[in-house]
């Protein structure tokens, strides 16, 4: 397994927000998460990447082996753990060019690399936009694009992506999926896949354009049930969350 969740309980400011998750993706997997407002995936999202006030009173996070709960974000995405957030902050004074230049390991005095400028333009970025700060009066669009260059730039062994289909017109989902895909190895044949992911979503938009191997509903801090993507989610939009809070009252 490239990523091990065993029994995470998790607090926030006192209140538990998780309780007794087990999750565990494998390599050249992609999982999805799904779950209504306020469920915790976000919750969930933070503490595998090893945020602050995060704190997992209880379980262990896993990956490539080695137990990282107690890693500090910079430690855990040096092991290969990437995130495309749904609305990252902008930093003034950092261009695009510049950031993707240090995410690339490139020397910021240096020319962007020839890939790099092939992948923005394939983004539907400007060569002027990559002198732009970075997410500095960004429309909904350019920020998720952003996020996804970014990443292309890294290449993680495991990505998470929160609401990639958030706020965004079908133009652009379409786009993002494309790219996200290249993340995956999706474009590689299943037994040559190397690089997993974790797709979190509110509404499961994003799956009529990546496909994944699992599924996963989180309701009220627990999982209620995981399965194969399409019959869970094709449940959620007859039934809405209606039938997981019932699984979960079971758990």
């Amino acid at each position: 397994m490239l990523l091990e969740i065993e029994n995470l309980a998790v607090e926030v400011a006192g209140k538990r927000v998780l309780k007794n998750i087990n999750l565990s993706i494998a390599e050249g997997e992609t999982h999805v998460l799904l779950g209504p407002n306020g469920a915790g995936k976000s919750t969930l999202f933070l503490t595998i990447l090893g945020f602050p006030n995060y704190d997992v009173v209880q379980g262990s996070i896993k990956f490539k082996g080695q137990d990282i709960t107690e890693l500090s974000t910079a430690e855990r995405v040096k092991l290969g753990i990437g995130v495309s957030f749904q609305n990252p902050p902008s930093i003034r004074g950092v261009s695009v060019g510049d950031l993707l230049k240090i995410e690339s390991h490139q020397d910021v005095n240096e020319e962007l690399n020839p890939r790099m400028k092939k992948l923005s333009r394939k983004l539907k970025f400007s060569d002027e936009f990559l002198d732009r700060d970075v997410n500095l009066g960004f429309s909904g669009g350019e920020v998720k694009r952003s996020e996804i260059l970014q990443l292309l730039a890294q290449m993680p062994d495991f990505t998470m992506f929160d609401e990639p289909d958030s706020g965004v017109d079908i133009e652009n989902v379409e786009l993002l999926a494309s790219e996200i895909g290249t993340l995956l190895d999706k474009d590689k044949k299943h037994g040559d896949r190397k690089r997993s992911g974790l797709l979190i979503t509110h509404l499961g938009y994003i799956l009529n354009f990546v496909n994944a191997d699992k599924a996963h509903v989180l309701m009220n801090g627990v999982i209620s049930c995981s399965g194969n993507p399409n019959e869970i989610l094709e449940d959620i939009r007859k039934n809405g969350f209606n039938g997981c809070v019932e699984c979960a009252q079971c758990l």
